[in-house]
């Protein structure tokens, strides 16, 4: 019998004999976790790392396809943030005994959805904080802060997480986000891949041009 040589998105183990490295999509069962297809995480139990994601906030968690999540990434939802415009901070409404009903949204220190593109690198213990977007192709450096946006395809590592560098220049980019590889079929990413993984920007511009959606 001829094994299948492509790869399952569904597969919660996708490295033959290790437990450490998870296909996140078919761990997920909060419905506020959106991930796309063979996104990973060093770990097991990723929904672990996403902290006070509390239900009547109805903020999510999105991230793209192709992503690689390091061991020790936490991404800090809405329910971390206390309300800030009154006398206390301590938030009542969400500890049992206390009389005190949710406040209003509208009241409260709400920075939205979390939003993560596609092919990210989040290196080791990593922070997200509440309502950021990561660019396509963003590596942020280990042990960084994010509170802030990262455009695609840049650099940025620290505390909090500053730009370091782009990695392309500003047409390659425009190329790429246009290209969008991670929506092709997982056949023409198998034939894309050394082109994904060739230096020579110029020659992957000329290899992948024809795969521009029309």
């Amino acid at each position: 019998m001829t094994k299948n040589i492509f790869p399952n998105p569904n597969e919660e183990f996708p490295v033959d004999g290790i437990d450490s490295v998870t296909y996140i999509k078919p761990t997920i069962k909060n419905k506020n976790i959106i991930v796309g297809d063979f996104s990973y995480f060093s770990g097991q139990n990723f929904e672990e790392h996403v902290t006070h994601h509390y239900d009547f906030y109805n903020n999510k968690l999105i991230i793209g396809k192709f992503c690689q999540i390091a061991v020790g990434v936490n991404f800090i939802m809405n329910g971390a943030n206390h309300k800030m415009n009154s006398v206390s901070t301590f938030p009542f409404y969400i500890l049992n005994g206390w009389d005190q009903n949710v406040p209003p949204l509208t009241e409260m220190n709400i920075k939205g959805d979390t939003v993560v593109g596609n092919d990210v690198w989040i290196g080791q213990n990593v922070t997200i904080l509440p309502g950021v977007t990561i660019g396509d192709g963003a590596i942020i450096g280990m042990n960084s802060v994010v509170g802030s946006d990262i455009p695609p395809y840049t650099i940025v590592a620290g505390n909090p997480a500053t730009k370091i560098r782009k990695r392309f220049d500003d047409d390659f980019i425009e190329f790429l986000e246009q290209l969008k590889w991670w929506d092709l079929d997982i056949s023409t990413i198998n034939e894309i891949i050394p082109a994904l993984n060739d230096k020579d920007l110029s020659n992957v511009k000329e290899t992948l041009k024809k795969y521009l959606k029309q």
